[in-house]
């Protein structure tokens, strides 16, 4: 309440003699808030607090302007006070992709995804985000031995297991790190995608931890979404329509779809796998129970992809040992 108490003394400030109300907007799984302002002549505007000592709104302020650059449509700045964390952005709405897609609007919907998404790989350019390297990427995938497997499912692995694994992951990690690099938003999907009715779609949102890395990831986000599914003939067809869409743009996508594919399918693993960590860790540390409900779509993505690859079936494997699958008795890694 102390932190609310200092948002409304700041808005008193910018708007001296103005009448406003402060309403919850949203909340996302880190420390950041959102509430949402509605002035006495009716306009809104969305305050996202930010608390210095967990939080920083710089890198948030950094990737907008690079966005807004590349032409797609953003919160606009409309007031900061980075020292104790408040930004004033413009309002989006509240209508996510999530809260109107159906099977008649998705092809369009998906289709001015990734049209933007295309707007943005387009602007990139080394040295101004974070690079998805190594580093970054391994340490998203020890989130699924350490919280998924270790903590939620109660499965501490073996020093053979975890180099069985370290092994597993390495091979995942060199073809993710073989792709060309442009900028990742890091979460483009249907959560931080908003409905636009008056506008062009989509508003884009949740940006602040984008980097620098390998162009299928974002398409990855979009087409195999936590949030909701599709068939995979339908995303096979919609990735097929970014893929010809990059190359008109002269994108750095590989020539062979059949390669991007195959680039795309094990860039979404390493994603899935980090996304299992994460929603146990939101769970088991930090009380957040909502995500639990989506992680059986986030398994089903990984199981299919190990399926079709042979040096990825020891996650399988694991995965069988949690699920019960597995005899326990004739377990072997």
């Amino acid at each position: 309440m102390e932190r609310q108490q200092h948002i409304v003394d700041w808005l008193t400030a910018l708007w001296p003699g103005r009448q406003f109300s402060l309403l919850p907007a949203s909340a996302d799984a880190s420390f950041r808030r959102y509430f949402r302002v509605t002035l006495d002549d009716g306009s809104t505007a969305i305050v996202m607090d930010a608390p210095p000592a967990v939080e920083d709104c710089r890198p948030w302020l950094h990737v907008q302007q690079l966005f807004s650059h590349a032409q797609v449509y953003v919160p606009h700045v409309m007031a900061h006070d980075l020292d104790n964390g408040f930004l004033l952005l413009s309002d989006l709405g509240n209508v996510t992709y999530l809260s109107v897609l159906t099977a008649d609007n998705a092809s369009l919907l998906y289709r001015d995804a990734l049209t933007s998404l295309v707007k943005i790989q387009q602007a990139s350019r080394p040295g101004v985000l974070p690079d998805y390297d190594h580093t970054l990427l391994k340490r998203e995938l020890d989130l699924f031995p350490d919280w998924y497997l270790a903590r939620h499912h109660q499965l501490p692995l073996t020093d053979a297991m975890r180099t069985e694994l370290d092994t597993v992951f390495e091979r995942i990690l060199a073809v993710n790190l073989a792709e060309p690099r442009v900028f990742v938003h890091r979460d483009y999907h249907s959560r931080n995608l908003m409905y636009m009715a008056s506008a062009a779609n989509p508003g884009i949102i949740d940006f602040q931890d984008a980097v620098y890395g390998p162009i299928s990831y974002d398409p990855v986000s979009l087409l195999k979404d936590a949030y909701i599914t599709w068939d995979e003939e339908t995303t096979l067809d919609w990735l097929i329509r970014y893929w010809d869409q990059a190359r008109k743009a002269n994108l750095p996508v590989a020539e062979d779809f059949a390669v991007f594919h195959r680039n795309y399918e094990w860039m979404g693993l390493q994603r899935h796998l980090k996304v299992l960590g994460i929603f146990a860790r939101l769970y088991h540390r930090d009380g957040k129970d909502g995500y639990l409900k989506d992680l059986p779509v986030v398994e089903q993505y990984v199981r299919k992809t190990c399926a079709r690859y042979a040096g990825l079936k020891p996650i399988l494997t694991l995965l069988d040992r949690v699920s019960g699958q597995a005899q326990q008795a004739g377990y072997t890694f």
